[in-house]
């Protein structure tokens, strides 16, 4: 548990308070002081320890704070025992009155009357020196840890086997050596200290650094001005100027100044930087340099503390001034006054550094980073199967178009019969034609008239043989496929032409129900009318067995939403059900001698259309085979 009293609580002003109750009666103070301990120290556990913390200006007095915060700390950490500590302020340290410590001393006296502290410690050199002076009007036994004050405030003749001491060095001139390493063009040193005892003590030894110097830097004390004072001569100093913050309890108009606000107010308005040796100003304001380090001294005084509650005799501990740490500067200040880090001493820790995006977000980045890479690798492997499926790709259509063009000249074959019927009709009747014109012109007088016809009839049969030639080498051509917008019915009827030998030959019938509205597509002609011709040689040799009245094969055309559809009907046996999705895959045949490809070929080539296709049986017999095509836009 804690207890936090101080002897301000008690009193509403400071030096008046003192006074005041320096000229009441002795009876008076004395009710005064056992109301004050109505609210004392609680009663400890058997095992318990009670520990009294004895700031020298206040509780919230910096450095000395910080230095009591930090014992308070490693007491708690170090202890095997419950402690008790409670604060108390020697607030009469700020004057240099001894007459104001009387009533302090009684109030003291009083409080801890029942219950005596195990172990006093005092924090800073005023509180040190006070309970050395009234060691015999307060706790006579009772050990007392001398802590946070320079060696040599350290009054040794008036130590007794009671105390120990935890002191600290200030090394002023390695505060001044270090101002002028970091900014070597400095030509005047302001030193701000305040005017209490103890920091008259320091002002005095500063001014006998300050001579050995005088003949390279002008020393400015400000000891005998108002803080105001201060404030207004720190913002108007000469260029190549800087700071000595020492410290400042009371200025010289008396004002006390309490806490950090002294030190924040000289910061904001300095026009020059402003160096200390006390390491809580180190992120308040002060450029850097040598200091004594708080969690050394309070790690320090605790280990002492608690030797001594473990039985230790407080004067057989020795500990050794603890000197200046690891020089410590704020980058902050650094880059406010320009003053470059290769200036710094070796070793210097630099702080407040701002971090750069990589040290604030090193896991974010790196996280990121392998995201992104990740990412890149996939879209890389992404990217070359991308490139392989579209070699792939046309590879396969160039392997389907060549399995096409097999397939065609394969038709061809069966074609050959019926192609060479078709050519020998006009070229007979070509042949015929010429021996009669012959005729006619060797005679006397030759009828002009009807040679003029047979020759009409010559042209008429060429032309009829070389739209069968065209047909056929329009078949059998291998070229790449060539998409343009074409009508879906011309194909159809094209192919019906170009089959209706075949037809005759096979004693089919092609029924023609081909719309008379255009069908426009996008596509190949060639490919589709393959397609076309597959399905209806396909619809021929299923009905080889059918009687020659039932081989009847409709070609249809309609338009079906948005695609161009066109139908190929028979009236053979069908496709069993089961088998209907086999039809199109590569090598399945129902014929005794097919190969099994032109459904599959055939497929192929209206996928690549962008189209379906896709058969189903009649409820009449056979079978139907739908090519459904996209309409062009």
């Amino acid at each position: 548990m804690y207890r936090e009293e101080t002897f301000a609580s008690l009193a509403s002003g400071l030096q008046p308070a003192f006074v005041y109750m320096h000229r009441l009666s002795s009876s008076v103070r004395v009710v005064l002081f056992l109301l004050a301990i109505s609210t004392g120290p609680v009663a400890l556990a058997a095992d318990g320890k009670q520990v009294l913390l004895l700031h020298s200006f206040g509780t919230e007095m910096r450095p000395w704070s910080d230095y009591a915060r930090g014992i308070r700390e490693e007491l708690n950490r170090q202890s095997p025992w419950p402690l008790t500590i409670t604060d108390q302020s020697v607030i009469s340290a700020r004057y240099s009155n001894s007459k104001l410590e009387k009533p302090f001393v009684e109030y003291l006296a009083a409080l801890f009357a029942e219950q005596t502290p195990d172990v006093i410690v005092s924090v800073g050199a005023p509180a040190a020196a006070f309970v050395q002076r009234n060691r015999g009007q307060l706790f006579l036994s009772t050990p007392i840890v001398l802590t946070t004050l320079e060696s040599r405030r350290i009054q040794y003749s008036s130590l007794t086997r009671n105390d120990v001491v935890v002191p600290i060095q200030i090394d002023y001139k390695a505060v001044i050596a270090n101002i002028l390493k970091v900014l070597p063009d400095t030509r005047h040193i302001a030193v701000v200290n305040g005017t209490s005892p103890n920091e008259k003590f320091w002002s005095n030894l500063i001014h006998e650094e300050a001579a050995r110097l005088s003949h390279h830097v002008e020393f400015i004390f400000w000891d005998s001005l108002s803080f105001d004072d201060i404030s207004k001569e720190a913002a108007r100093l000469p260029p190549h100027s800087a700071i000595i913050w020492e410290g400042m309890s009371v200025d010289a108009a008396g004002v006390v100044h309490d806490g950090n606000d002294a030190f924040k107010t000289l910061h904001a308005v300095a026009n020059a930087p402003i160096f200390g040796y006390t390491e809580p100003l180190i992120g308040q304001g002060i450029v850097g340099g040598p200091f004594n380090a708080v969690y050394d001294t309070s790690r320090t005084a605790a280990a002492v503390v608690v030797r001594i509650l473990g039985g230790e005799t407080p004067s057989d501990i020795r500990v050794p001034p603890l000197p200046f740490s690891t020089p410590r500067f704020d980058w902050r200040e650094i880059k406010r006054w320009g003053i470059s880090e290769s200036r710094l001493p070796l070793g210097s820790e630099i702080v407040f550094r701002d971090r750069t995006a990589w040290q604030q977000y090193r896991w974010q980045i790196a996280m990121i980073s392998t995201v992104v890479l990740l990412q890149a690798v996939l879209i890389c492997v992404l990217l070359f199967e991308r490139r392989r499926r579209q070699v792939a790709e046309v590879q396969a259509r160039q392997r389907s178009a060549e399995l096409a063009h097999i397939n065609r000249y394969s038709m061809a074959g069966e074609l050959t019969t019926t192609i060479a019927h078709e050519l020998n009709q006009p070229l007979g009747a070509i042949l015929t034609n010429a021996e009669a014109a012959e005729v006619l012109i060797k005679s006397t007088s030759p009828d002009l008239d009807e040679v003029a016809e047979i020759l009409a009839d010559i042209r008429r049969d060429d032309q009829r043989a070389n739209d069968v030639i065209g047909r056929l080498r329009s078949l059998l051509r291998r070229e790449p496929l060539e998409f343009k917008r074409i009508d879906f019915n011309d194909v159809a009827r094209d192919t019906l032409q170009f089959l209706a030998a075949l037809a005759i030959a096979r004693k089919a019938d092609l029924a023609n129900l081909i719309g008379l509205t255009p069908l426009p597509i996008r596509g190949d002609v060639v490919q589709l009318q393959q397609v076309i011709l597959n399905l209806i040689v396909n619809a021929m040799d299923a009905m080889s067995d059918v009687s020659i009245a039932d081989r009847r094969i409709t070609i249809s055309s309609a338009r079906d939403g948005n695609a161009a559809e066109v139908s190929v009907s028979d009236l053979g046996p069908g496709i069993p059900k089961e088998k209907l999705k086999d039809v199109f895959e590569p090598f399945f045949t129902t014929k005794p001698h097919g190969m099994g490809m032109g459904l599959s070929i055939a497929r192929t080539i209206v996928e690549a259309h962008g189209g379906r296709l896709f058969a189903e049986n009649s409820a009449k017999g056979g079978v139907t085979f739908y090519v459904r095509i996209p309409l062009a836009e």
